[in-house]
């Protein structure tokens, strides 16, 4: 039998700590990004007798593990039991401990056994050891981060409507507010069920009736960057959806009597073209000539029907967010483990990077400061040109360097003229000035740092 234990200090009471971990959205903001984990059975609460079902993967293998809580004793420890698995044992205790009003220990204690242990143990027990350790770091960082940053506003508790919110950063961010005591409402284009809200772009429309209450709307929904060559259906699909939707929720806010008051709408550093290694911060000029330049220009522009009516609007001009979902990584992530990493072009450009933990804290801060309004950079202060990057992701990833540059056309020959050149060869040296004058604290401030957290290495 093995036993890991891991301890760390939490900024926030033992309560506190407790109650995060009772809500929904907190195991979804605890599985790392590296592992490949599904929840396919979310628990309903932490009470004895609740399960979990995960749909883990080992190697090429994928397992169905279900867990079943056993101890509820708040806030002082819960504690689950595998019931069917990969391991032969497992049994995790969740301990918290009061150190201070304002301060408490977080201790997982995990008793767990490989199956056919004799046999195994001695080949795969200290890897499995090492992985369980690593995961449990990232679980704890990732705890005392997101509690530290719902500390700090702790007396805004919201009713939020998300549209785009099973996307890539939707999911984040929706999992990141409720578990901090937020209620979010998404938007779904369907018809509603409990808790959701209707809406469809294509015929104008918005359930205004069901977002009376909502304090806050956050438009994320767009027809998403793929790596395939552009047509014509697909150059429209890209601008309509950006264009079109946001001006529907946004006249609709603009028409509504006691509906939300703040409209925090994403947009993209692609607003800023193509720039060379001009620093650019939300004063810059835009762009001009770029297929992404003018439909980001024109997305923006959607919002004016709320910014007219007396609603804030915060346009979040995103960068680079490094997610093992998004495009720019499975590309490069691709390239890189099969010993492919070279800079592309002539690797100068500038990518305006940032991790998915501080893209959706941007969000927070822009929903949570009454005084933010109009653009707002969302990127590293630290942006890297594209050789830096590829520099970077292969130390991470154990790879060598190719010591030549990946010539423009052969991206270009995979994904598309337009889209290698808005998304891989534009120089963007986007800086957050505006986030950082709000006070935003960057959990991710340095590239290497936010791709080991990425890869887990």
């Amino acid at each position: 039998m093995r036993i890991l234990r891991a301890r760390t200090e939490l900024p926030v009471s033992a309560a506190e700590a407790f109650a995060w971990h009772e809500r929904p959205g907190a195991l979804e903001r605890l599985k790392p990004p590296w592992a490949p984990l599904t929840l396919e059975q979310p628990p309903t609460s932490l009470a004895v007798g609740t399960q979990v079902v995960l749909r883990a993967g080992i190697g090429p293998f994928r397992t169905r593990w279900v867990a079943e809580h056993v101890t509820y004793d708040p806030p002082h420890e819960f504690r689950d039991v595998m019931r069917s698995g990969p391991f032969s044992v497992w049994n995790h205790r969740h301990l918290f401990e009061e150190l201070a009003d304002d301060r408490s220990a977080l201790v997982d204690e995990v008793t767990y056994r490989l199956p056919v242990a004799a046999v195994l143990d001695p080949v795969l027990g200290a890897a499995v050891d090492r992985r369980l350790r690593r995961m449990f770091e990232f679980r704890h960082r990732r705890t005392a981060g997101d509690l530290a940053r719902h500390r700090a506003t702790k007396e805004h508790r919201l009713n939020v409507a998300i549209s785009g919110a099973s996307g890539m950063i939707g999911r984040s961010l929706s999992a990141f507010l409720t578990a901090g005591g937020h209620t979010v409402v998404p938007l779904v284009r369907r018809e509603a069920r409990a808790g959701e809200i209707r809406w469809d772009p294509q015929r104008d429309s918005v359930d205004a009736d069901a977002l009376r209450g909502v304090d806050a709307v956050v438009h994320l929904a767009a027809e998403p960057f793929k790596p395939r060559p552009m047509t014509a259906g697909k150059r429209r699909r890209l601008r309509d959806s950006r264009i079109d939707g946001t001006r529907t929720i946004a006249t609709a806010l603009a028409r509504m009597d006691g509906g939300p008051r703040t409209l925090v709408s994403a947009s993209g550093a692609n607003w800023y073209g193509d720039r060379g290694d001009e620093e650019l911060t939300e004063s810059s000029a835009p762009g001009a000539g770029d297929m992404l330049c003018e439909i980001t220009k024109e997305w923006e522009e959607a919002t004016e029907p709320a910014r007219q009516a007396g609603i804030r609007v915060v346009q979040i001009r995103t960068g680079v967010v490094l997610d093992r979902a998004a495009t720019v990584l499975q590309v490069l992530g691709s390239l890189a483990r099969l010993g492919a990493t070279a800079p592309l072009g002539g690797g100068q450009q500038y990518w305006p990077w940032i991790s998915m933990d501080d893209t959706i804290g941007i969000y927070h801060l822009a929903l949570t400061s009454p005084e933010l309004e109009g653009p707002v950079n969302t990127g590293s202060p630290n942006p890297v040109t594209n050789e830096e990057f590829t520099r970077t992701l292969a130390r991470v990833l154990h790879r060598p360097v190719i010591p030549v540059h990946v010539p423009r056309f052969v991206p270009a020959m995979v994904i598309g003229r337009d889209f290698a050149n808005s998304l891989l060869f534009t120089s963007m040296r986007m800086v957050p000035r505006r986030a950082v004058a709000a006070g935003y604290e960057f959990r991710h401030p340095t590239l290497e740092g936010a791709l080991r957290d990425v890869y887990g290495r």
